[in-house]
């Protein structure tokens, strides 16, 4: 059997934790960092090896691999003054699994490719159970010959893997991505408040549902938990989505578009995260308990 690469893996979150479990239990070797060092025993007892700094998980990887918040939160891992890239690449490639903006994808990888650093973008969608099981939809942008270099990560993580063209291309589908997300988080929001005034149980409308023109897995997954008031511990974050969705918001201006629905979804998905970041991401239904709050509602207590 050929040798797996070493893996080095930053940022330990929600899904950062399940995908480094992963990879663990398909052999890959993985040195892991963490901004918040709790989190690292959550996976060391798997076999994952702790580093002190990004740059320590840099000297010891063939493959570096980002899960973390934002733009901001890959340039800190990247360029702080621990950084990966004080380290030579000498061809080493990144697989940044963050949801980033496209254009800042590419200026993070012209900067740090000055160090002989490879990049591909490779944002991913299906929450942590799917990460731990390997059925992930992972969406890709790269050049050819680097994206098969990350295929045996890759595919270790993904059920279904597209790569979709050069640098940044996966950044832009994830963008698509979060546009229905975040609409659907809302618009399942305001049917279930809609179903409960009228009177149905709602624990009947997806199996009502199925097969049909309005089935999704966001009707299947999410609308039941916002009926059930599942939200504890949090599957995902608030903040998560709402940073997506602003990030939606910048990218879709920056094309000089115009897309209401998006936009309304956005802004009211915002009002609630602004008040309760660390909140389960599908709670932004807590913003119509009690019937409807209005254009410019206010999250609940």
């Amino acid at each position: 059997m050929n040798t797996p690469p070493r893996i080095g893996f930053l940022g330990l979150g929600i899904m950062g934790k399940e995908m480094v479990l992963r990879l663990r239990e398909r052999g890959f070797p993985v040195t892991v960092w963490n901004l918040e060092p709790e989190r690292v025993p959550l996976v060391t007892g798997a076999g994952a090896v702790p580093a002190a700094s990004p740059k320590a998980v840099a000297e010891t990887s063939d493959i570096l691999c980002l899960c973390v918040l934002h733009a901001a939160a890959v340039e800190n891992c990247c360029f702080g003054p621990e950084g990966a890239a004080q380290v030579p690449g000498r061809g080493r490639l990144v697989v940044d699994f963050s949801t980033v903006n496209p254009d800042d994808t590419r200026r993070i990888a012209a900067r740090i490719a000055e160090a002989g650093w490879r990049w591909v973008d490779a944002p991913v969608s299906g929450g942590p159970g799917p990460a731990r099981e390997g059925k992930l939809t992972i969406m890709v942008g790269g050049d050819p010959a680097d994206v098969d270099r990350a295929r045996p990560v890759l595919e270790a993580l993904a059920a279904n893997l597209t790569h979709l063209g050069p640098l940044g291309m996966g950044q832009t589908a994830k963008i698509a991505n979060q546009a229905i997300v975040g609409v659907g988080y809302v618009l399942m929001a305001e049917v279930l408040a809609l179903v409960e005034k009228a009177g149905l149980d709602p624990a009947l409308l997806p199996k009502a549902l199925a097969g049909g023109m309005a089935d999704s897995t966001i009707l299947r997954r999410i609308f039941p938990q916002q009926a059930a008031r599942d939200f504890d511990p949090p599957r995902s974050y608030a903040r998560q989505l709402d940073k997506d969705l602003l990030n939606v918001r910048r990218f879709l201006r920056g094309l000089g578009l115009d897309l209401p629905l998006i936009e309304a979804a956005v802004e009211r998905y915002h009002t609630y995260a602004q008040a309760h970041p660390m909140a389960d991401g599908a709670s932004v239904s807590r913003l119509y308990e009690g019937g409807s709050t209005g254009r410019a509602g206010r999250p609940l207590a």
